[in-house]
């Protein structure tokens, strides 16, 4: 048995399938609400120290989606089970307690990295459902979403590049359907089939991305395409000087206060 695929600290994938994960730092799960730092929580399996800051400085109730990872599931189950979150939001409100104060008409979707490519997904199915109309999606917030293609960009050609190129598609080979390429509609926003009038009728987005993330081009891509196809609010937020995922790894830096005040601020107007 050996490795025929690894992205360094995330995950090995051996030659008879076996995949081996590194799992973050998550806070332990509660069965019952539970206090910290002011904030009210219950928690089905864990949910991110991050998310709970946010929850906190928003005023807002926050619901942790997991979903089947790739390469064991690949695309597009990952949108499937995220999607269906929404389905158990819209028949829980009365049975759980937390929830019963949430406001179902003023919900917003929000992923960093794989997840900001998913909430897109799942926007757009929201968009187009009729059972899950008692939840209204206000509003998109990507950060550092993962998008790509088999057309590379300039930065993805630039010298230097090779290392990052080689990494992201390990990851995209991971994660499409077997037999597809990077203009799978699942990592090529331009390829899905999505009308006029359905874009016209998309809730706002807001895009973060951060200065030294290699990713960042594309999800300045991503707000520029949404922009040209009417959508009818659309931002993009630099953090200067911050990699991919900073506020996972550095909690309680700046640049992490700064990415959940703009969120709240964004939530509240909308």
């Amino acid at each position: 048995m050996f490795i025929v695929a690894e992205i360094p600290g995330f995950l090995q994938v051996f030659s008879d399938g076996m995949v081996k994960r590194f799992a973050p730092e998550i806070v332990p799960a509660s069965a019952e609400e539970s206090y910290s730092n002011g904030l009210k929580f219950k928690d089905v399996f864990g949910s991110h120290h991050f998310l709970g800051d946010l929850s906190k400085a928003s005023q807002s109730n926050v619901l942790s989606v997991d979903y089947r990872l790739a390469p064991e599931n690949r695309l597009p189950i990952a949108y499937d089970d995220c999607f269906s979150s929404l389905e158990w939001l819209s028949n829980n409100t009365s049975s759980q307690p937390w929830l019963k104060q949430a406001d179902l008409s003023r919900v917003f979707l929000s992923g960093d990295s794989a997840g900001g490519n998913i909430k897109h997904h799942v926007g757009i199915r929201a968009m187009r459902s009729n059972y899950t109309c008692q939840v209204k999606i206000k509003g998109l917030m990507l950060i550092h979403p993962c998008f790509g293609s088999e057309k590379r960009t300039m930065k993805e050609t630039a010298e230097g590049a090779a290392r990052d190129v080689v990494m992201n598609d390990m990851f995209w080979g991971l994660s499409i359907p077997e037999g597809s390429n990077r203009d799978y509609f699942g990592c090529n926003f331009e390829m899905q089939d999505v009308s006029a009038a359905e874009w016209s009728e998309f809730p706002a987005v807001i895009v973060y991305v951060a200065g030294l993330d290699f990713l960042n081009g594309r999800g300045a891509m991503y707000a520029q395409f949404l922009a040209k196809k009417g959508v009818k609010e659309v931002k993009l937020v630099e953090a200067e000087g911050q990699q991919h995922v900073f506020h996972l790894l550095y909690s309680e830096s700046e640049a992490t206060r700064s990415l959940q005040k703009q969120m709240s601020e964004f939530m509240k107007s909308n």
